[in-house]
């Protein structure tokens, strides 16, 4: 009897020592599982980034190899001479003490006229050929090596300072667009003649000026200080649609920024929750989601077609880029608030601070970091918009630089939009990529700007 107790409590510990061994081995197995699972998704969250990273540099990269060799230009650097026998208008007129405005405005266009008259271009071959004798025999051919735009430069610098008739002065000269591709290797020189953008003639004098030293590539400031240009597009800049853009911008900032901010402010520290609040608080979600098209319509049927702004203007670009950037402005923030402990409301309300000395003496300091953070961001992508812009006539050509928001002007992103598609797209391609660049130059100076305040104001609790 006693053996078979014992028989039975032996074979009893068996089993449980066979159950625990069991068990412990299940729970290791549960554990190597659980942990090949968290290596591998760590293994792919990391290779994700990499991905992301890699396309990223790709991106950039592309864009960089592009778009900086289009900031330096073929140009040449002339010691033009103002020869008087050539600008034979005489001088400027000066009105007499007896003549009358009428008089003296007729001799002053007739002075104009006659300085409009003069062969700016033989002013100009005249004094390449006075720097380099060889090429005396193909003068009639250096006014296609040069843009025609240096001629109207030349004369206008003469009808800025007529004291330079007879004066010699060092002036840059950019090549033409057809000519900075060929030299810049953009082109193959193999093609015939029958698919080249220029006569085999001009193509040798320009290899020929260009194994002289005359022609050079040089940084092109231009593209900074000039704007579109369709009849001299190796001139065309920058400037028009940069200003547009700053107009946009400042248009943006002081209008979405404080309706915005308002706005979160009510809704989220003074509004009582009702249905009327929560319609809108789904409305502003939506509008967030809406595609920037939609409000391009909507500003061009309420600013254009009802109010009546005028088309292509930085005033109408940045009241619809306004529009677009609210909802963004609002939801951030919102957030900001929100993330304001309860405990700061409650110990203002304790020492008997009123409900809007509890917003804007404490809540709202507080806040600041994620608001301002938030704000330039939604202005950093208004910045980068096309689409809207396209809706309201700022696609049009315009060759100035703005100097009211009421004037007609475009904008970076769609100055890249219309370089794009230029047809003489060997010499565009690399200048839209360098547009590209300074439109995210100024993209990544915001963002760092949100950086930069989001570190200086924050407070820590």
């Amino acid at each position: 009897m006693s053996m078979n107790t014992s028989m039975n409590t032996s074979t009893e510990m068996l089993t449980a020592k066979e159950l625990s061994d069991q068990r412990k081995k299940m729970i290791m197995q549960s554990l190597g599982k659980r942990h090949r699972k968290e290596k591998r998704f760590r293994v792919f969250g990391f290779s994700a980034v990499c991905i992301g990273l890699m396309f990223v540099a790709i991106l950039f990269g592309s864009i960089l190899y592009k778009g900086i060799p289009a900031f330096w230009q073929t140009s040449m650097t002339v010691p033009v001479y103002f020869d008087p026998k050539i600008i034979d208008a005489g001088p400027p007129p000066v009105q007499e003490s007896n003549e009358s405005p009428a008089v003296f405005q007729e001799r002053y266009i007739d002075w104009q006229t006659k300085m409009g008259m003069v062969d700016w271009d033989a002013l100009i071959s005249k004094s390449i050929v006075a720097q380099n004798k060889s090429l005396e025999s193909k003068e009639s051919e250096l006014n296609s090596i040069y843009t025609s735009s240096e001629t109207y430069r030349v004369r206008d610098m003469v009808f800025a300072d007529p004291s330079l008739v007879g004066k010699k002065v060092d002036i840059k000269l950019l090549a033409d667009a057809n000519i900075d591709v060929w030299l810049s290797g953009k082109i193959d020189r193999s093609l015939p003649d029958d698919r080249q953008q220029l006569g085999p003639e001009i193509r040798q004098l320009a290899d020929e000026m260009k194994a002289k030293g005359i022609l050079q590539n040089t940084f092109n400031f231009q593209i900074f200080t000039n704007t579109d240009s369709r009849s001299s597009p190796a001139s065309s800049g920058l400037a028009g649609a940069f200003v547009g853009s700053l107009f946009m911008m400042l248009i943006v900032i002081f209008v979405s920024i404080p309706i915005g901010v308002a706005s979160a402010i009510y809704l989220e520290e003074f509004a009582k929750k009702s249905v009327i609040t929560d319609i809108v608080e789904v409305n502003i979600n939506n509008l967030a989601a809406v595609p920037s098209i939609v409000f391009g319509l909507l500003g061009a049927a309420i600013f254009i077609g009802w109010m009546h702004l005028p088309l292509s203007a930085p005033l109408v670009g940045g009241l619809v880029l306004s529009l677009m950037t609210l909802p963004t402005v609002i939801i951030t923030t919102r957030a900001s608030l929100k993330a304001v402990p309860p405990s700061i409301r409650q110990a203002a309300q304790g020492l008997g601070a009123s409900k809007v000395q509890t917003v804007f003496h404490h809540v709202l300091p507080l806040a600041l970091p994620g608001i301002l953070t938030g704000a330039i961001i939604g202005v950093a992508q208004a910045l980068g918009e096309t689409a809207p812009l396209l809706l309201i006539g700022m696609s049009a050509f315009v060759a100035s630089v703005p100097t009211t928001p009421i004037d007609q002007s475009t904008a970076l992103p769609v100055q890249v939009f219309l370089w794009q598609g230029n047809e003489l797209r060997n010499f565009f391609e690399g200048r839209t990529a360098a547009a590209i660049i300074v439109l995210l130059a100024m993209m990544i100076s915001l963002n760092g700007l949100a950086i930069w305040l989001r570190k200086k104001f924050e407070v820590r609790w």
